[in-house]
């Protein structure tokens, strides 16, 4: 059934109804619940998301997404899941998320994205409405991946599929993926739950990709939470005459999001904070990157198949022979040149 503290949570979802979880100013707040007292059933609401192979999870248990608790007072004070996996880290997870009056392209776009994504070990999280989300949600689960590979954050309880038209999709993504949802079952998706849950999607993934929204497009919020949350934010770029992309455009030219145009960019944003990622191979970074302007010089300088000599490298690089016995050593130990015998050349890759 479930312990004290989990009948707590349970108590605190169903009468805050996916507020956050602020406690100041309490007393006031009594009388807008005192109404909802009354219809108070935790343990009738856990059983029935038993029914439904789902679970509460509190911030107590070892699921509990790290990344919640950059939301500070507005961090939820439980989530109702189903599906079978773990609430997955903030190092493994991108949101992608746009229009649900999406274009061609943009669905396009969002399925590439949204496929590589798995593929590098990343989970596609979004919001499991028509569109761009959908497209996210159905690429990620027809993908090669070996992870966890799409987490939906719903604004209504999950003893229901909305939208309906995207039923069959959802119920595909309770077996391999999850639903995930601050309200208990029952819960409407009202629009203000629609808001309040974009700052989940934001808070639940290490980067956020829109890839077409309007100027004024409810994904522009889960851009602007993350934003908030100092995670990175991509846009992908569309047609200057497709309204489609406007918002993205918006968030380009206010500096609010970075240029993505494939899923190679967008796994940049995310690496930083993913280090582990599975199939990293696939996005590996430059061989230059953090080695000092002498070992770049040196490096440079060695040949790819016949070895040379250190005098040879000193004259090439225009460096001491000193400087090239010493940045070979470093090279060396990064696995980035070898002594092949006849000279020094560049180890292969």
């Amino acid at each position: 059934m479930g312990s004290s503290p989990r009948l707590d949570a349970a108590v605190g979802s169903i009468v805050l109804g996916g507020g956050a979880k602020s406690w100041e100013g309490l007393a006031s707040a009594k009388e807008r619940w005192r109404g909802r007292v009354a219809d108070l059933a935790p343990e009738r609401d856990l059983e029935t998301i038993a029914r439904f192979g789902g679970r509460l999870v509190t911030p107590e248990d070892r699921e509990w997404p790290d990344g919640f608790a950059d939301l500070g007072a507005q961090a939820p004070i439980a989530l109702w899941v189903r599906g079978e996996e773990d609430l997955p880290s903030v190092r493994r997870c991108a949101a992608v998320v746009g229009s649900r009056d999406a274009t061609n392209y943009g669905l396009e776009v969002a399925g590439e994205i949204s496929r590589g994504l798995v593929v590098r070990g990343v989970t596609v999280v979004s919001g499991g409405a028509y569109g761009i989300d959908a497209q996210a949600h159905r690429a990620a689960l027809t993908s090669d991946g070996s992870q966890l590979p799409t987490v939906a954050i719903m604004a209504g309880g999950l003893d229901r599929y909305y939208p309906s038209g995207n039923e069959e999709l959802l119920r595909a993504i309770a077996r391999q993926g999850l639903l995930a949802s601050e309200l208990p079952p029952g819960g409407a998706p009202t629009r203000h739950r629609f808001l309040r849950r974009n700052r989940l999607i934001a808070a639940l993934a290490g980067a956020t990709v829109v890839v077409e929204a309007n100027y004024r497009s409810g994904a522009l919020s889960t851009a602007n939470h993350a934003a908030d949350l100092v995670r990175p934010v991509g846009a992908v770029p569309g047609s200057v005459f497709s309204p489609s992309s406007a918002g993205c455009h918006r968030l380009l030219r206010d500096g609010a999001a970075v240029c993505v145009t494939d899923v190679n960019e967008v796994y940049e944003l995310i690496a930083p904070v993913g280090v582990g990622l599975e199939n990293e191979k696939v996005a590996r970074r430059a061989v230059h990157d953090g080695l000092s302007v002498e070992d770049v010089l040196l490096l440079d300088a060695l040949p790819l198949k016949q070895g040379t000599t250190i005098e040879r490298l000193a004259n090439v690089a225009g460096l001491k022979p000193a400087q090239v016995r010493a940045g070979l050593g470093r090279l060396e130990l990064l696995g980035l040149c070898t002594d092949s015998g006849t000279g020094w050349r560049r180890a292969g890759r």
